[in-house]
């Protein structure tokens, strides 16, 4: 615990070398384009010292909100929430909300450190509830709200195809027999496959998506360890992204070596799935970049044993330099420790032509870093299913005082609306925030 609990006493230290460490990161970067694929400019490991710096959540008071760039509007969707972690539009244009969390586990073995962090509304017991919105008057607000599922475990990916309603649990994939416009399920879950549970509420959270067809779903399965400190032996079926059909058989493993994929989705007008994925901790403030990356078919993305690329961690025990000779390079560096989870690519018209066909990227923030980061929206742009400039912030105002590290909340599910609005879910201030554009 010693580790933890050192680096906290000397935070200024930790700021003068996050500042010697940015100047080191502009000089490399002034020859790449910065957010692309920049393997090259990364620092050398353990440059900075490994900080444990979590946030302090104080929420918002009455009109505080999120800031958007000029002519978007932003208004409380709905409020009063435990941790509204994912969203998910119905067919029928209903939301639901998973309201799940992590069951302390994780944080537990991280110490007292974390029982602040408890304090602050960083930490809750799971809800275990899928709820659902339904704006019966178009008026931008729901006007309807029934708790459509509870008793899960650890939900989070929700997807209608055909006649089900699937969730993914921590534990499993289910499915529920589901007709639109339905606003309670009481019908017991059938099991279609089990997944590996997140151990000790370690990257806990299962998300999916079906394919154009419908004919595969695929789910995204975190790591239960940081680099496979208990063994490769007991990663079986984490860090990857699984693809199954829709009653559960015929499943693989569709691409590997990504250490904890949340946020997945298609791009349009091609067919290539795209994943919001967290790297690795613990080797300093700017290591590892989180990143967004097209998912390969098969393709392998390096964890445990290298990261971007074919960076070898030298602190995992096991070696395999067979496979980080295949390790693929992600599209775009999202940047260290940001916890980039929702992913959402915009469809919509009624955002400005630039925003079309882009990709909004959820950042829950960081906990491995002695000076903040994340705690925003970001907006990567595509043309023609390919990113072509580097991250920028698209909702921002989520940090209320840097220097003594308190945020209003954190953002991390994303998802369109039918009105071409996005929804954005803050799991710490238990809001749902919805950003319309309003101007010319």
């Amino acid at each position: 615990m010693q580790q933890y609990f050192s680096f906290s006493r000397t935070k200024t230290l930790y700021r003068t070398a996050a500042t010697a460490a940015l100047f080191f990161t502009l000089a490399t970067a002034c020859a790449q384009r910065a957010g692309t694929k920049n393997a090259d400019t990364l620092p050398p490991p353990h440059a900075t010292k490994s900080a444990t710096n979590f946030s302090n959540v104080i929420g918002w008071k009455n009109g505080e909100m999120p800031k958007a760039p000029e002519g978007f509007t932003v208004t409380r969707y709905a409020e009063d929430f435990e941790n509204p972690r994912w969203l998910y539009v119905t067919p029928n244009g209903d939301v639901l909300v998973a309201e799940s969390n992590s069951n302390f586990g994780f944080f537990i073995r991280m110490g007292a450190r974390i029982i602040g962090a408890a304090r602050s509304k960083n930490v809750r017991h799971s809800a275990d509830r899928i709820t659902l919105l339904r704006d019966t008057d178009r008026d931008g607000k729901p006007d309807v709200r029934e708790a459509l599922l509870t008793k899960l475990n650890q939900p989070l990916g929700m997807l209608v195809l055909g006649k089900w309603l699937y969730v993914a649990n921590t534990d499993a994939l289910v499915r529920f027999p589901y007709q639109p416009g339905q606003i309670t399920i009481t019908d017991k879950p059938e099991k279609i496959l089990d997944l590996p549970a997140g151990k000790h509420n370690r990257h806990w959270t299962r998300n999916i998506i079906a394919n154009a067809d419908g004919s595969k779903i695929y789910v995204a399965i975190g790591s239960g360890t940081n680099i496979a400190e208990k063994g490769i032996a007991n990663e079986l079926l984490r860090a990857c992204i699984l693809e199954v059909n829709p009653d559960g058989s015929a499943m693989r493993v569709y691409a590997s070596g990504l250490r904890n994929p949340v946020g997945i989705d298609w791009a349009p007008g091609t067919h290539t799935l795209w994943a919001a994925v967290n790297e690795r901790d613990e080797l300093g403030d700017n290591l590892v970049p989180d990143y967004l990356t097209g998912v390969r078919e098969n393709g392998f993305y390096g964890w445990p044993y290298a990261y971007f690329g074919q960076h070898i961690d030298e602190r995992v025990k096991e070696t395999n330099l067979e496979l980080v000779n295949k390790s693929i390079v992600p599209d775009v560096d999202l940047g260290s420790h940001t916890a980039s989870l929702g992913l959402a690519f915009y469809r919509g018209k009624t955002f400005p032509a630039k925003y079309r066909e882009g990709a909004f990227i959820a950042q829950h923030g960081s906990w491995n870093r002695s000076v903040l980061s994340g705690y925003k929206v970001v907006f990567v742009p595509f043309s023609k299913g390919k990113p072509v400039g580097p991250p920028e912030d698209f909702l921002t105002g989520f940090v209320a005082d840097l220097d003594k590290e308190r945020v209003h909340g954190r953002p991390v599910g994303i998802t369109m609306m039918p009105d071409g609005s996005l929804l954005v879910a803050d799991d710490k201030s238990n809001i749902i925030w919805r950003i319309q554009y309003t101007g010319k």
